[in-house]
């Protein structure tokens, strides 16, 4: 998207679109074999110590109605309105690779369907911040941080359109940030459409988080490698619109091509404690495997 000077929507332009650069090989369906779902609970005020300690021990916790149909029809108009262009000054918008070539044939209502991702949004769009610095979210976050003010680092809008929608592989999100390894970091999936298995929905291995670091390699993604994976029963976490789940930086998860035709939109935001810096680069190569240098969501 060409930043524009004028008033309303942007002008489209693909020679300024940026695409996926990750493999879109398709996955063995080995890979994603849920045995159960998450646990959970229905809203947020129904986090308390025994759910707390859940979330420790298993490092996820799925709340089945944390936000309400306008907060989450509100959050869709934000992120229809970033891909449309609505704000000039907005560039983060992804699209798939597979629709690279057809992109430029694609009207503005097609194209929702072509985008991969969105990043850094929140200071664009009003509606999209009023989740991430939502006073119920935040007192949850704040006590799974061991009750410590909460800094959102990471805003991003994961998208997985009909049938077009690439699998996110099997990866720990702590690979990723460069926060010293101790440091807690909670993220926050929220479930803008129905998610299901079929669809995409999150799949975890509760209670991984707790046995450290895995080594990622770069092949379809920045990933653990598949036969870390194979023959393990994960735990999915299917989700209502404006359903949530909770997880640990250090849980391993993943997300299945959309074998559906239906879309997957989400939100998707990362916590740290306040005051604490990212200044650890190599420490996460050490842990994590030397050929995530360069590597990003």
């Amino acid at each position: 998207m060409k930043p524009s000077t004028e008033a309303g929507p942007a002008r489209f332009d693909s020679e300024y679109a940026r695409f996926d650069t990750t493999s879109d090989d398709v996955h063995a369906p080995e890979l994603y074999q849920p045995a159960a779902a998450v646990a959970g609970v229905e809203t947020l005020e129904d986090i308390g110590p025994a759910e707390v300690a859940h979330y420790r021990k298993h490092g996820c916790l799925v709340v089945r109605s944390a936000f309400s149909g306008k907060e989450v029809s509100d959050a869709i108009a934000g992120l229809i309105s970033l891909i449309m262009g609505g704000n000039p000054a907005f560039d983060g918008v992804w699209y798939e690779a597979k629709a690279r070539e057809i992109l430029p044939k694609l009207g503005p209502e097609e194209r929702q369907d072509a985008v991969r991702k969105l990043g850094a949004f929140v200071d664009f769009d009003s509606r999209l911040k009023a989740l991430s610095d939502h006073p119920r979210l935040l007192k949850v976050v704040r006590t799974l941080l061991g009750d410590r003010e909460p800094a959102m680092f990471q805003d991003m809008a994961l998208i997985k359109p009909p049938r077009l929608g690439r699998e996110k592989p099997w990866h720990q999100d702590k690979a990723y940030f460069e926060y010293p390894l101790a440091t807690p970091v909670v993220g926050v999936w929220i479930a803008l459409d129905e998610a299901t298995v079929e669809n995409g929905c999150m799949q975890v291995l509760p209670g991984r988080h707790l046995e450290g670091p895995i080594v990622h390699f770069q092949r379809r993604d920045w990933q653990i490698c598949d036969n870390v994976i194979l023959g393990t029963k994960s735990a999915a976490a299917p989700l209502k619109p404006g359903g949530l789940l909770l997880f640990d930086g250090m849980l391993p998860h993943g997300t299945p091509h959309n074998s559906s035709p239906k879309r997957r939109r989400a939100l998707q935001f990362h916590y740290a404690p306040v005051g604490v810096e990212k200044n650890a680069k190599q420490e996460r190569l050490d842990n994590f495997g030397n050929e995530g240098k360069n590597v990003s969501c």
